[in-house]
């Protein structure tokens, strides 16, 4: 009998929903997109190797789905959902570069935004823990705000080549909720200030 998941993220039998971190199953991630076009794309032993390095940061640094309430490196390893997890490539004419794609669950995911930017974070805040000089990180382009999203990655990469930290915070409110952004920029309702609705 397939196990279902608890609230707090796992059950005591995943039923199959899971993938081992120590397979490549092609067919269980994200087909690589328009950021690792053209440069040595990491799959199989190379693929496993890594992400488990990613396991780890992620653990340590609290880069959690919060809608599935799991390590975001599990996304990869969920075979509900196929199409989404990181890709990763070594760039072409630098392998000590390595350039990791996130593709979410939706066009619509409202934590891609949070999700990269830690994920930015966690890999070069414990570099030590990989053989890369920066691991650079993009949003899919089928992401509704990936180039918002992408802008402001480029944004923090350029702070940490230049200071070497990974706490820069980027201007502007992408990834913000819609509700609240329209909330904020809401004038007054109809009808009396009064009234209790």
């Amino acid at each position: 009998m397939a196990g279902f998941p608890t609230p707090f993220g796992g059950s005591s039998d995943d039923g199959g929903l899971f993938d081992e971190y120590d397979e490549f199953v092609p067919e269980h991630i994200p087909e690589p997109g328009a950021f690792l076009e053209g440069h040595r794309l990491i799959t199989g032993d190379d693929h496993v190797a890594f992400h488990e390095i990613t396991r780890d940061a992620f653990e340590e640094r609290k880069v959690y789905d919060m809608t599935f309430n799991y390590n975001l490196a599990r996304l990869n390893l969920d075979t509900r959902h196929r199409n989404a997890g990181y890709r990763y490539a070594e760039e072409q004419n630098d392998p000590s570069v390595l350039r990791a794609e996130f593709t979410p669950t939706t066009p619509f995911c409202p934590q891609t935004h949070t999700l990269t930017i830690g994920s930015f974070r966690a890999w070069n805040g414990l570099l030590d823990r990989h053989d890369y000089d920066i691991v650079r990180v993009r949003a899919a382009r089928m992401h509704h705000q990936s180039d918002a999203i992408n802008e402001q990655l480029e944004e923090i990469e350029e702070a940490y080549r230049t200071s070497g930290s990974v706490t820069h915070v980027p201007e502007g409110d992408v990834g913000s909720n819609p509700m609240e952004r329209a909330m904020q920029n809401e004038g007054a309702s109809r009808g009396s200030p009064d009234a209790p609705f």
